[in-house]
């Protein structure tokens, strides 16, 4: 029997998150916040948290300095219940992202630091037969991964794991193909403007079914819609839950979660999906991405 249920592997940093008056006017203007919150953060991190909250034996696998950055990292993953295996940050120190926050959209300041040091041949195959499932998060904050990610999603399935991918947004706007990637992945994670700028294709149906001929599971975060997936033989959509919104950051990792803990959990794709949508939209109950995260109770487990 395998320690995890499910390998995380990605970004852990801290996330300085700023609401208010946040959108930035230069000429030393000094502008007032209406609030100030350092937590958790990084798309595999927050994942992460997720799957445990949830109920999922999680293990992450990050990049994370002995620094002030990193030891904040640690002790927030070890309270939430994440076993984090270490990787090598090749002397890098912590990444730390900044998010300025507004209730319908946000902006992004991150300093890669110790995120982009993964290497493929790090993700070793004695790491990954510790697992059920491995999923792989901010693909595009760390180019060296991306090189030989296929390469590692061939030796998860040959041992028996299956495996997911949440690119998250390409900070550079190349979306360079990731088609050999995508040929060894069982789900894709993608929200609808991620979908479109991978395959190319403007309508969401055409890009999923472009990708699913290939036998990828498309698993799409639709915002306030909630969520849609398309699959070989089938398709179907899943609404959100209705909340107050706080603050959205995290919520597509925490939809990723939802997801692969219905699916190791042994629910259908249908059930998987409502799962997502609503784990999603729970998340945005509170600032940060993981503090209003998903309990099994919400999600009717």
């Amino acid at each position: 029997m395998a320690e995890f249920d499910v390998l995380v592997v990605g970004d852990a940093n801290p996330d300085l998150l700023l609401r208010g008056d946040v959108r930035p006017r230069f000429g030393q203007a000094e502008q007032l916040l209406t609030a100030a919150d350092l937590v958790l953060g990084g798309s595999a991190a927050i994942t992460a948290a997720g799957c445990a909250r949830l109920g999922l034996r999680t293990a992450l696998f990050a990049a994370v300095a002995d620094d002030v950055f990193g030891r904040l990292v640690r002790a927030d993953l070890e309270q939430r219940g994440v076993t984090l295996l270490a990787a090598d940050g090749r002397g890098a120190p912590t990444g730390v992202t900044v998010v300025l926050s507004e209730k319908d959209d946000r902006g992004i300041l991150t300093l890669l630091g110790a995120i982009s040091a993964l290497r493929p041949a790090d993700v070793a195959d004695e790491l990954l037969g510790r697992a059920r499932h491995v999923h792989v998060s901010s693909l595009y904050l760390q180019p060296e991964l991306i090189k030989g990610l296929a390469g590692v999603f061939a030796r998860a399935r040959q041992i028996g794991l299956t495996t997911s991918l949440d690119t998250n947004w390409d900070p550079a706007e190349r979306w360079e193909s990731i088609g050999e990637i995508l040929a060894h992945t069982d789900v894709f994670l993608p929200n609808a403007n991620e979908l479109r700028a991978i395959t190319g294709l403007d309508k969401t149906d055409e890009a999923a079914a472009a990708l699913v001929k290939n036998g990828t599971t498309v698993v799409m975060k639709d915002g306030a819609r909630g969520a849609r997936a398309w699959w070989p033989g089938g398709e179907t959509a899943a609404p959100g839950r209705a909340v107050d919104v706080v603050d959205t950051t995290g919520a597509g990792d925490s939809f990723n979660a939802g997801f692969l803990a219905a699916r190791l959990g042994g629910k259908s794709i249908e059930e998987a999906v409502g799962w997502a949508a609503v784990a999603g939209s729970l998340s945005t109950r509170a600032a940060g991405g993981t503090a209003a995260q998903a309990f099994p109770a919400d999600l009717g487990a």
